[in-house]
């Protein structure tokens, strides 16, 4: 039989897997998280009719002379350049804006992904539209070690706040440094927690005691505590009044007028988580109804040595293989990994212009090897009729 035969068939056979491939990225041009693939081909082995010479006293060298045995797939490449991004308004869909993938638990088999389409079930836990966990840390009193093994991540629904007494108090603001101690006190109402959370209302005084000197006193039995300035500034960051400690460092005695002000306080009343929020480090911070914020949690992002070598696994997820590397995971927006943007996913990057384009080049060289089998045919069909 010729070999342009099984030439033609081996063609025939790449350009349809060229087809496939190409039907297969215009079909999930509007999947979230999509990475294109396209065909690399490669002749197989050629057939030696004559081997080279080498140059001889009379003759020149030869060149070898090969008859070529037709072609195959050489490999499948997958493109993860970043895709455009589509905007959902839903906090729990995430894009990853340059490299990195999701981990997410796939029952005991960790998978990653690019799709950043989540959700919150009714147990607390982020998870894909088909149920897998994502991975990430879980905080500890609003504090995340990226240092320690990824898990599941897990909103702690119905969680609540402790009330915590008011122990510090930040004042700013001026007192006049040409006040004089005859001056009427200055009053400032305050309001800090008691140990059940609840508000109490208090007034400091201030008046003047002396040369670059200041009191500040806490009514029924609250006490009096000293402030001494030199330049214009507190000589000791701190004084101390009643059960609290008063931070002055923020005050000043300047020319001007005597305006204390209240900076903060800390302590809080007690609070229920009421909603949250994913920064753009993946970081989950939860509100809560007393005002107060703290970090739930932080998503994982994983990187590659060689993300190519990743193996799809369908529902736009890939496995680690031999040639991919181990993952190396971090938070977002650390050791060259992206960022995070909230209420966006990434949507496919296939490009329909050079899809189209290849679905014509895999049809005409369809074609042209199809014309190959019939004239090959047809030089057969002309050998069978010289016996007639």
């Amino acid at each position: 039989m010729l070999r342009s035969l099984f030439s033609g068939i081996g063609g025939l056979r790449v350009h349809q897997q060229m087809m496939d491939i190409t039907g297969n990225n215009i079909a999930n041009v509007n999947t979230a998280g999509f990475k294109s693939s396209n065909a690399v081909f490669q002749d197989t082995l050629s057939q030696m009719v004559r081997a080279a010479g080498s140059p001889q006293d009379s003759v020149g060298g030869t060149n070898p002379a090969q008859i070529g045995l037709g072609v195959k797939l050489a490999g499948i490449n997958t493109n993860f350049s970043q895709g455009s991004a589509q905007t959902t308004g839903r906090s729990t869909d995430l894009m990853i804006q340059g490299d990195g993938m999701f981990a997410v638990k796939n029952g005991n088999e960790t998978m990653y992904t690019r799709a950043g389409s989540f959700s919150f079930d009714t147990q607390g836990s982020l998870v894909t539209v088909g149920g897998q966990k994502v991975m990430g840390w879980l905080a500890e009193d609003g504090v995340v070690d990226a240092n320690g093994a990824i898990e599941p991540i897990k909103l702690p629904l119905g969680q609540t706040i402790a009330p915590k007494e008011t122990g510090t108090v930040t004042l700013t603001g001026n007192l006049s440094a040409e006040a004089a101690t005859t001056d009427p006190a200055i009053e400032l109402p305050i309001s800090v927690f008691t140990e059940t959370g609840a508000t109490e209302s208090l007034t400091l005084s201030f008046t003047k005691t002396g040369d670059d000197q200041w009191s500040v006193a806490l009514p029924n039995g609250g006490g009096t505590a000293t402030i001494d300035f030199t330049d214009g500034v507190p000589t000791t960051p701190t004084v101390t009044l009643g059960d609290y400690t008063v931070d002055v460092s923020k005050m000043t005695e300047y020319s001007g007028k005597t305006n204390p002000k209240l900076n903060q306080v800390d302590g809080n009343a007690s609070g229920t988580l009421a909603s949250y929020n994913i920064s753009q480090t993946g970081e989950i911070v939860g509100v809560f109804t007393n005002g107060m914020k703290s970090t739930l949690g932080q998503v994982a992002l994983a990187n590659f040595n060689n993300v190519g070598g990743l193996e799809k696994v369908g529902d736009s997820m890939y496995r680690t293989t031999v040639n991919s590397g181990m993952a190396q995971v971090g938070t977002p927006a650390d050791s060259g990994l992206g960022t995070l943007a909230s209420g966006m996913l990434e949507m496919s990057n296939v490009d329909l212009a050079s899809e189209f384009t290849n679905l014509v080049i895999a049809q005409r060289g369809f074609q042209a090897n199809s014309r190959i089998i019939t004239t090959s045919d047809q030089i057969l069909e002309e050998l069978v009729n010289i016996k007639r």
